[in-house]
C-alpha cells in the first residue's frame, strides 16, 4: 500500500510567499509599458489593476474557505468533485492544468528572452550562435542554456519537496521587492505626478495600441490582461496538504487576501513609479521602457534591474510547477489520468509522475522564442478566471449540501459573498469571450483553448474505458 501523505514542512508564511511570489515576477518589469500603453496612460493601468485585485477578493476567500476546510493537494479537483460531479471536475481540472501549466513555459521563455535580447545589447558574444527562428523570433544557444540551467534548479527544487521550494520563493520575493523600492526611489528623485498628464490619450507603440478611444475603454482593456498577473494565488490552496502541522487554519484565508493585496500594491506602485520618471508618453516609445529610461539614469542601476528581471521568473516557474504537479497528483488520484500521476515518491513523497511530465513541457519551451508569450498569456488568463469561478460554484453549492462541514475560516458575508466571486469571474470571462469587447479572446488563442478542450474530452473518454475495464 503506497503512502499518500505528503510532507507537513510549510507555515503560513511559506504560502503568503509562495502566493505572492508566484503572483508578481517580472512581468512588470517587461510589460508595464505595454499595460500603459493599452490603458491609454498610467492612470488608466493603475485602475485596472486596482479593479481587478476587488474582483478576485471574494474568489480569493472562497480558496481559502475550501482550502481550510479540504486540506488537500490539487484540492480543486475534490471541491467541484463533491459538489457538481466528476465530469465538470475533469474539465475544472483540464482547464486549471493549461492556465497553470503555461506558467512555467512561459516564464522559461522569458528567461531566454530577456538574456537575448538586453543582456545580448551589453554582452554580444550572448547572441553569436543563432539556432533558428521560429514564429518569427530568433533563438540563440547561450540564453536558451542559461534557461534550461533555470529550469533544472526549479525542477530539481520540486523533485526535493515544498519545503526547498518555498526557501527559494522567499529570497525571490525580497528580491522583486528591491527592484521595486529602487524604481519608487528614482521615480521620487529624477520624477513627478506631473508626469502622469495627459490623464488619457489613445496610442499605439509596435504592435500594442490603446484598448479604445475613452479611458473607459482603456481601462476595459488592461482589466482583461490583469487575471494572468494575478494569477498564482492559487497555488497557495494547490499545496494545501503540506502545511505543518498545527497551522493556524483560521487564518489561512486572510493570507491568500493579503497575498493579494500586496500584489495590487506592488503593481499600482509600479505602474507609478515608471510612468512618472519621464512623461509616460514618452516613455512608452522605448523597448522595454522600464530597463530602458534606468539605463540612461544610471548604468549600474540598469544591470542590477536587469539582474532582477532574469532571476525574477524563477518565482513564478517555482510555484506554478508545484502547483501544477498537484493538481495533476489530484487528477491522478481519482484516476482521470493516468494512475502513475497519482503517485509520491517513495523517499521524498513529492509528486514524482506529475513532477516528470511538468518538467518535460517546461524545458521544451525555450525552443518556441518570445512570440509564444503573448498567447500563452491571454489562453492560461482565461482558464484560470474558468476554474475560479467554477471553485466558486461548487463554494456555494457546499454550503447548502454540505452545512456541517468544518470550516475553521468562511468568506465574509456568507453565501452573497461567494456570489460575488462567481459574479465577478463571469465579467472577466465575459470580457475575453464577447466579440466586440476590446480584449476578446483572437482567433489563435481560441484555436489553443479549443484544442486544448477536444484533447481533454478525449483523453477522458479513453482514460474511462480504462477505468471501467480496470473495475
Amino acid at each position: 500500500m503506497e503512502n499518500w501523505e505528503m510532507k507537513k514542512t510549510l507555515s503560513l508564511w511559506n504560502f503568503f510567499t509562495i502566493g505572492f511570489g508566484a503572483m508578481i515576477g517580472t512581468g512588470w518589469i517587461l510589460l508595464v509599458g505595454d499595460w500603459i500603453v493599452l490603458g491609454g496612460g498610467p492612470i488608466a493601468a493603475m485602475t485596472a489593476y486596482l479593479i481587478c485585485a476587488l474582483f478576485l477578493i471574494p474568489i480569493c476567500m472562497v480558496f481559502g474557505e475550501l482550502g481550510a476546510a479540504i486540506p488537500v493537494a490539487g484540492g480543486i479537483i475534490e471541491y467541484v468533485d463533491r459538489t457538481y460531479g466528476r465530469k465538470l471536475s475533469y474539465v475544472t481540472g483540464w482547464f486549471l492544468v493549461l492556465g497553470n501549466g503555461i506558467l512555467p513555459a512561459w516564464s522559461a521563455i522569458a528567461v531566454s528572452t530577456l538574456i537575448s535580447k538586453m543582456f545580448g545589447n551589453i554582452f554580444p558574444i550572448i547572441r553569436s550562435v543563432k539556432l533558428y527562428t521560429i514564429l518569427g523570433d530568433d533563438v540563440y544557444l547561450i540564453p536558451t542554456l542559461v534557461s534550461l540551467i533555470f529550469v533544472t534548479y526549479v525542477v530539481r527544487l520540486n523533485f526535493l519537496g515544498a519545503r526547498s521550494a518555498a526557501r527559494l520563493q522567499g529570497f525571490l520575493t525580497k528580491m522583486l521587492l528591491t527592484g521595486m523600492v529602487i524604481a519608487m526611489i528614482i521615480s521620487f528623485v529624477k520624477g513627478g505626478p506631473e508626469n502622469l498628464k495627459p490623464a488619457f490619450s489613445a496610442v499605439q507603440e509596435g504592435a500594442v495600441k490603446t484598448g479604445g478611444g475613452t479611458m473607459l475603454a482603456g481601462i476595459a482593456a488592461v482589466l482583461v490582461m490583469a487575471p494572468f498577473f494575478y494569477t498564482g494565488f492559487d497555488t497557495v490552496p494547490q499545496q494545501v496538504e503540506e502545511a505543518k502541522e498545527g497551522i493556524a487554519w483560521k487564518h489561512f484565508g486572510t493570507v491568500i487576501v493579503l497575498a493579494l493585496l500586496a500584489t495590487a500594491f506592488f503593481y499600482i506602485v509600479c505602474i507609478y513609479s515608471f510612468g512618472t520618471i519621464l512623461p509616460w508618453t514618452e516613455f512608452i516609445k522605448r523597448p522595454v521602457p522600464a530597463l530602458a529610461c534606468l539605463n540612461d539614469i544610471n548604468g549600474i542601476l540598469y544591470i542590477l534591474m536587469l539582474t532582477i528581471a532574469t532571476l525574477g521568473p524563477l518565482g513564478p516557474m517555482n510555484s506554478f510547477y508545484s502547483a501544477s504537479a498537484r493538481i495533476i497528483l489530484a487528477m491522478g488520484r481519482k484516476r482521470m489520468l493516468p494512475e502513475i500521476f497519482g503517485r509520491l515518491d517513495p523517499v521524498r513523497r513529492t509528486p514524482k509522475g506529475a513532477n516528470i511530465l511538468l518538467a518535460v513541457f517546461t524545458f521544451v519551451a525555450p525552443f518556441f522564442g518570445s512570440n509564444l508569450l503573448v498567447p500563452l498569456t491571454n489562453v492560461s488568463s482565461f482558464s484560470f478566471i474558468f476554474a475560479c469561478t467554477t471553485v466558486s460554484l461548487a463554494c456555494f453549492k457546499m454550503r447548502k449540501t454540505e452545512p456541517d462541514l468544518y470550516r475553521p475560516y468562511k468568506v465574509l458575508g456568507g453565501r452573497a459573498g461567494i456570489f460575488s466571486g462567481i459574479l465577478a469571474g463571469i465579467i472577466i470571462m465575459g470580457l475575453m469571450i464577447v466579440p466586440e469587447s476590446p480584449a476578446a479572446l483572437s482567433t489563435v488563442e481560441w484555436l489553443i483553448v479549443l484544442s486544448w478542450l477536444v484533447l481533454g474530452i478525449l483523453f477522458y473518454v479513453i482514460n474511462s474505458k480504462k477505468v471501467r475495464t480496470d473495475i
